[in-house]
C-alpha cells in the first residue's frame, strides 16, 4: 500500500477527530497577551490552559530582560551546536545556577525539553542495560524507550510492589549481561496531577542496585520548600541520580536542563545526540532563563500565590461535587462521565456561554465515556477567577448529570 493511501484510511488516534474538532478542540488559537483573560475566536475567555505557573510570562522584569537581550544579541547567536561553536559563558552561568538550585554537582542546558529527555535516555543506557519505568510516563520518555535496544519493564502507575518485582527481573538479567538498571518516573504527572512515589522508589535503593532518573517538568519551580522540585518535596533530592526539568512550565520559556554528578554531566555533554547535532539555545533565551531563575529564587511569594490559587480552586471544585482524581499538585483535572457524542456540546457551552477556556482530554487518553477538563492554575489568576470558574463548573456538572446536552456534534461554525 502507498504510504499516503494508508494515511487517508488511518488518521491516527487523535487525527480521527480532525474533521470536526480542528481549530476548536485541537489547535485552537488563543490570542493576545499571555494572561488569565485572552481572546478565543474573537471573544474574551477566562483561560486555564497556560504553561505559566508562576506568572513569569508577563512579569515586567522578564519582558524587559527578554526585549533587551533580543535587541542586543538577536536570536542567531551562538551560530552552532554547543560542542562545535555554540558554547558561551552565559550558558555555563545558567548551568552553575541550576545545579546549585536543585542541589546537584553539575547541570547541562538543553535547547528543548522533549528531545532532551529522549536523548538522555539514549545516552545513558546500552543494550546490556535494563530500564524500569512507570506506565504513565510522558511521551518523551516513551520515545526515549523506543531507542533502547535492551530490555525494558513497565510497572502499573505508582505501583511500588510491581516496581520492585520489575527490579527483581531486571537484576537477574543484568547479572547475566553485565549491564545496569535505570528506573524512570516523573515528579508530577502532567495529566492527572499526582506525584511519582519518589520516596518509595528511592527506598528501594537499599535492596537493589539501580540509578534513578526523574522528569520533573511540572515539579520544578512549584514543588518543595524552595521550588527545587518534587524530590525536595519528598526529601529525597539527593537520591535522584539524574534530575531533568523543562522551562515550559514554571519558567514560561523554551529550553530545559539536566543535573547530576559532574562526571555524568560531562558524559552527557559528549554523548547527547540532540545537543551535539543541534543548534545551541540562543544566548538571548539563555539570559532570559537566568533572569527567570533569579526571580524564582528571590520571590518565594510567586510560588505561595500559585498555591493559594491552587488550593482555592481545588477545594471549591471538590465541594461542588466534581471529581479531581488523585491530583496532589497544581495540575487540576476535572473528570466527568460524559459520552463522547456529548463532549463537543459540553465544551461549546463552556467556551461560548461561560467564556471559560481549558484543555480537553478525550479517548484514547481517558476512557471512552469520560472527558477530562484540565485546568492549570497560575500565580496570575485571582480568587475572583476561581469563584467564577467553580460556579460555572457546578452548572456544567448539573447539565451533564441531567443529560441536558444533545448527543450530537456541536456546530463550531457558529462563530467566525
Amino acid at each position: 500500500m502507498d504510504i499516503f493511501e494508508k494515511i487517508q484510511k488511518n488518521k491516527g488516534a487523535l487525527g480521527q477527530y480532525s474533521d470536526v474538532g480542528d481549530g476548536y478542540f485541537m489547535f485552537p488559537k488563543l490570542e493576545g497577551e499571555i494572561a488569565p483573560r485572552m481572546k478565543f475566536r474573537g471573544k474574551e475567555v477566562l483561560t486555564w490552559s497556560l504553561n505559566n505557573y508562576l506568572g513569569l510570562a508577563n512579569n515586567p522584569e522578564v519582558r524587559k530582560a527578554d526585549a533587551e537581550y533580543a535587541a542586543q544579541y538577536g536570536l542567531a547567536y551562538p551560530m552552532g551546536a554547543r560542542m562545535m561553536s555554540g558554547q558561551t559563558a552565559v550558558h555555563e552561568k545558567f548551568e552553575q545556577m541550576a545545579a546549585e538550585f536543585v542541589h546537584k554537582e553539575s547541570a547541562y542546558l538543553l535547547n528543548y525539553g522533549y528531545q532532551g529527555m529522549v536523548s538522555i535516555i539514549d545516552a545513558l543506557v546500552d543494550r546490556h542495560d535494563v530500564i524500569v519505568y512507570d506506565s504513565e510516563s510522558h511521551a518523551c520518555i516513551m520515545d526515549g524507550l523506543r531507542l533502547h535496544f535492551g530490555k525494558r519493564f513497565v510497572y502499573p502507575h505508582n505501583d511500588i510492589d510491581s516496581c520492585e518485582k520489575q527490579l527483581q527481573r531486571a537484576t537477574k538479567i543484568v547479572e547475566q549481561t553485565g549491564g545496569g538498571i535505570l528506573v524512570i518516573t516523573e515528579g508530577v504527572f502532567g495529566m492527572a496531577g499526582d506525584l511519582g512515589k519518589l520516596d518509595k522508589i528511592a527506598a528501594l535503593k537499599k535492596k537493589y542496585n539501580f540509578r534513578f532518573l526523574v522528569d520533573d517538568a511540572h515539579g520544578f519551580g512549584t514543588m518543595g520548600p524552595t521550588g527545587a522540585g518534587t524530590g525536595e518535596h519528598f526529601g529525597v533530592q539527593d537520591q535522584i541520580d539524574v534530575y531533568f526539568a523543562t522551562f515550559a512550565k514554571s519558567m514560561a520559556g523554551i529550553g530545559a536542563f539536566v543535573a547530576s554528578t559532574r562526571e555524568v554531566i560531562t558524559y552527557l555533554r559528549f554523548n547527547m545526540r540532540s545537543q551535539i547535532y543541534a543548534k545551541a539555545l540562543p544566548i538571548a533565551m539563555a539570559l532570559g532563563a537566568i533572569k527567570r531563575l533569579e526571580l524564582i529564587k528571590a520571590h518565594p511569594e510567586y510560588r505561595e500565590k500559585l498555591w493559594t490559587i491552587v488550593r482555592a480552586l481545588q477545594k471549591g471544585l471538590r465541594e461542588a461535587g466534581l471529581d479531581l482524581g488523585r491530583t496532589e499538585s497544581p495540575v487540576t483535572p476535572v473528570f466527568m462521565k460524559c459520552p463522547l457524542t456529548q463532549v463537543s456540546q459540553l465544551i461549546y457551552d463552556l467556551r461560548e456561554n461561560y467564556n471559560i477556556f481549558c484543555s480537553v482530554v478525550i479517548y484514547p487518553v481517558v476512557p471512552r465515556d469520560v472527558v477530562m477538563l484540565r485546568l492549570i492554575p497560575t500565580a496570575a489568576h485571582t480568587l475572583e477567577d476561581v469563584e467564577y470558574t467553580v460556579n460555572a463548573f457546578r452548572e456544567i456538572k448539573r447539565k451533564v448529570d441531567e443529560d441536558v446536552y444533545p448527543h450530537e456534534m456541536a456546530d463550531f461554525s457558529k462563530r467566525a
